[in-house]
């Protein structure tokens, strides 16, 4: 890994980065319903990533086959990863969202067993247990709420999501596509999910007032465009190419924390004495479960 500064570059724009995007969507959906939230942010990323291929010269088909593998990604990873993601957001805090987000390496290393591209090992199995039992710690004060039928929902929203992302990595790595223009496979992915999703707006958002969309949702709105998914997005399918789905998911992990950190510092979201100790259990977790000689060379 320490040998290849591109990996170590985009591990941490995808750590730091998708950290960030829960307090931006949080502060999007208070104004703008979720659905155009998430088309929005979608659509601009494939407006900018259009104009990078056009100054390059680079936009072109891809043809059906790669056209269909672009569609399949869009459809988990971004319609119903990130789209759920910021449905849930209009009943769920920045923290609680990102807390069920960190759930997802377990799902992605199950999958990847399953699948044949994990081997199953104890010291995996304990390492994202260990890392679950610290975000069950933080959760476990809130399940009360569940009799709340918005928050519940919102927690099935999330659960859809982290399952909509397990497969996306699971199904990226294991077709192994080796198109070497990730812009332009981002292109189309954005642009698919950006129409369905504005598309989802008009049909399923109560209302639709665009003078009732404030300066600062339009601007957290930008930056889930600009950051979260055309910057954030290149540098995760940049890093999928290099290490294992279980590897990269357990960033995940990471973005809790920055998640959490940034929700109490911007929203003044309560950050408890089971938080401290939840971190604890949850970075233990990753070195445990990520920690071999070699995991990060180059291949």
């Amino acid at each position: 890994m320490f040998k290849d500064p591109k990996l170590i570059f985009a591990i941490l724009t995808v750590a730091f980065v998708w950290g960030t995007t829960f307090l931006g969507i949080r502060i999007a959906v208070e104004t703008i319903p979720p659905w155009f939230v998430a088309g929005i942010r979608q659509f601009l990323a494939a407006v900018l990533v259009a104009i990078i291929l056009i100054s390059t010269k680079e936009l072109k088909w891809i043809g059906w086959k790669n056209f269909r593998i672009q569609i399949i990604l869009s459809i988990l990873m971004l319609i119903i990863a990130n789209g759920m993601t910021t449905v849930a957001e209009e009943n769920l805090s920045s923290s609680l969202a990102s807390l069920i987000s960190a759930t997802s390496p377990l799902f992605i290393f199950i999958f990847s067993i399953f699948f044949n591209l994990e081997k199953f090992s104890f010291r995996g199995i304990i390492g994202v247990t260990l890392g679950f039992s610290g975000i069950l710690l933080i959760f476990k004060d809130g399940l009360e709420d569940l009799l709340n039928l918005e928050y519940r929902m919102g927690v099935i929203f999330m659960f859809f999501a982290i399952l909509g992302w397990a497969m996306g990595s699971i199904y990226s790595k294991k077709i192994n596509h080796k198109s070497q223009n990730i812009s332009l496979n981002l292109f189309y992915q954005f642009s698919f999910a950006g129409i369905v999703q504005i598309i989802f707006g008009f049909f399923f958002s109560n209302e639709i007032n665009v003078e009732a969309w404030s300066l600062k949702s339009v601007i957290a709105t930008v930056y889930l465009a600009v950051f979260g998914s055309l910057i954030a997005f290149y540098a995760f399918h940049y890093a999928l190419k290099k290490i294992s789905p279980t590897q990269i998911s357990l960033l995940s992990y990471v973005n809790t924390i920055i998640a959490i950190f940034l929700g109490w510092l911007i929203l003044d979201e309560k950050i408890s004495a089971a938080f401290i100790t939840a971190t604890l259990l949850i970075i233990c977790g990753v070195f445990i479960t990520n920690y071999k000689p070699g995991m990060f060379r180059k291949r």
